[in-house]
């Protein structure tokens, strides 16, 4: 499982891939003004956005007499298209499945564009890492053994009066910072010419120095630098030595040509060479990254990473810049390596990304984490689910073990959000079949007060079967009122709403970002680290940004 791979002729090609960051940073533009409004903790993000990443302020698009933003994607941003989930009929298609999703690049990604004063291209926004990307606290489950605990809440939907939303919420078990195993880390990290910038790798460096001081003696960390040649910076060092490791980092630069060959190879090589059954394998990538993958099918990169996997080293990614992005590839690397994809727009995320994953959430407690939802046709007429569209599967999926899925590290949450129409609702979106055909069965007795039935299936960590959690959601547990809702749902509601109305989703055509910031605002709840105040500053400024367009 740990030996070396030497280097075929697909695996040449997979080096390739990684050799292709241009040589200089893209040209700076004028800053834009700070917001004319908000708080000191929002202008001390946009103070911050300023120094580290001037760019151009929003354009503006002319369409006869009428004004509008124009979303903002810069030619060598690359995002992944996905057309939104549409609603499907119950009688038709009962059963809904997907994979966990824990990345968080794509709020910190829109953070930085809006506080910026420009419209993200609705291609960067992913409603389910919107969504993911905040901490909820979501009742806990029992122990390691059940890592998972499931609960719903049933409510009107805000932007539809005759729908309903479910919100499923999945809380895995934390882990005290005692009790979490060792760490074995290879940082690989871009040191090209574009990476030469105060976003970039003066910015990761910052981040890795907080990772730094959260090491324990008995953890270990090496890092692996590519630019024009491929070099090992820092050999495994133990955490205790940590004027060495800082030391390491600081002497990071960058320049030249980007020539990644060998990167993946010794990076991955490192973790092997040292690898410990009982810690935790993992490299993390960080760059900009262009890796310019055009030129050919880039699921040779994906399959070496996933081999990689198998013998248990994990890959995270850690996105930096703005002009060359390619967060499509960062995504499908990232969970190709059963790992989470961050982007990092300021010192604040890096803390977020890097300082705080030493505590917990850089150790998985479960593997292939997968949702399955099934609706009841005497309850339900139509469901939509909100988000995770690179995430779907197929029903048949779910049971089959050897399918891969996202994985869940300590103190995670998942949050899923469907819309249902309840049966006899009238909406006039399909008319009924005259001739019948295959229809899902309504459920009957004990049954028939079910809304849908959630099941939850994941590994733990080493072992290859998977385990099974089952929750039924009862019509009786709905709430009459929205406002009658805990914080923690009605929160995570008003982000779907943000991240929805952004892609310009025509089911909140109607429902304005002055609704989605007050209903954000009435369930802020407790806030010790201000990024739930920070999501309704930004609402205000996409109604801002709106409204300048409008006249």
């Amino acid at each position: 499982m740990r030996r070396s791979i030497g280097i075929t002729p697909a695996l040449a090609f997979v080096f390739v891939l990684l050799a292709a960051c241009s040589t200089s940073p893209p040209a700076p533009s004028p800053a834009p003004a700070p917001p004319a409004s908000g708080s000191d903790f929002q202008f001390a993000r946009a103070r911050e956005m300023r120094a580290l990443a001037p760019t151009q302020a929003a354009r503006i698009s002319v369409t006869g007499a009428r004004y509008s933003p124009a979303p903002f994607l810069q030619p060598g941003n690359r995002f992944a298209t996905s057309a939104p989930n549409k609603p499907l009929l119950v009688a038709e298609q009962p059963v809904s499945t997907f994979s966990a999703d824990v990345d968080t690049a794509s709020y910190a990604y829109l953070r930085r564009v809006l506080t910026e004063g420009r419209v993200p291209s609705p291609d960067a926004v992913r409603v389910d890492e919107m969504v993911n990307y905040f901490p909820y606290q979501y009742s806990a489950p029992r122990g390691r053994s059940e890592p998972f605990a499931v609960t719903t809440e049933v409510m009107p939907s805000p932007w539809n009066p005759a729908n309903q939303l479910v919100h499923i919420a999945v809380r895995g078990f934390d882990l005290h910072a005692a009790e979490r195993p060792r760490a074995n880390v290879v940082l690989l990290v871009d040191v090209s010419g574009s990476m030469d910038a105060a976003d970039r790798l003066g910015l990761l460096k910052q981040g890795f120095h907080l990772f730094a001081s959260q090491l324990r003696d008995d953890d270990q960390v090496a890092i692996v630098t590519y630019a024009s040649d491929t070099r090992v910076a820092l050999e495994p060092t133990p955490g205790k030595d940590k004027q060495k490791i800082l030391a390491a980092i600081e002497a990071l630069r960058a320049g030249g040509s980007t020539s990644g060959g060998e990167g993946l190879q010794r990076a991955y090589a490192l973790a092997e060479r040292n690898f410990d059954a009982q810690a935790v394998n993992r490299v993390i990538l960080a760059t900009d990254g262009d890796f310019n993958v055009g030129i050919t099918d880039p699921r040779q990169l994906e399959n070496f990473i996933a081999s990689k996997r198998k013998t248990g080293v994990y890959l995270s990614v850690f996105g930096v810049g703005e002009g060359n992005l390619n967060d499509a590839l960062m995504q499908r690397l990232a969970q190709s390596g059963n790992g989470q994809a961050a982007y990092i727009d300021s010192l604040l995320e890096a803390r977020k990304a890097m300082g705080d994953a030493l505590g917990s959430t850089m150790f998985p407690i479960a593997n292939d984490v997968k949702l399955q939802v099934e609706f009841n046709p005497g309850q339900v007429q139509a469901y939509r689910l909100i988000g995770y569209e690179t995430r779907m599967l197929d029903r048949q999926d779910f049971n089959d073990d050897k399918v891969d899925a996202g994985d869940m590290a300590a103190g995670h949450t998942v949050t899923a959000i469907y819309e249902i129409t309840p049966v006899g609702a009238s909406t006039g979106s399909v008319d009924p079949l005259r001739y019948g055909g295959a229809r899902a069965t309504p459920a009957s007795g004990a049954k028939g007060d079910e809304l849908c039935f959630v099941k939850l299936r994941y590994k733990l960590p080493g072992e290859a079967s998977s385990r099974l959690v089952e929750h039924a959601v009862r019509a009786a547990s709905a709430h009459k009122r929205l406002d009658a809702v805990p914080d923690e749902q009605r929160f995570a509601v008003a982000v779907a709403a943000f991240g929805q109305r952004l892609r310009g989703e025509h089911q909140l055509a109607d429902y304005s970002y002055a609704d989605i910031a007050t209903l954000a605002n009435s369930a802020r709840g407790t806030d010790p680290d201000g990024y739930r105040a920070e999501f309704v500053r930004l609402v205000r400024m996409a109604d801002a940004l709106s409204a300048a367009g409008s006249h």
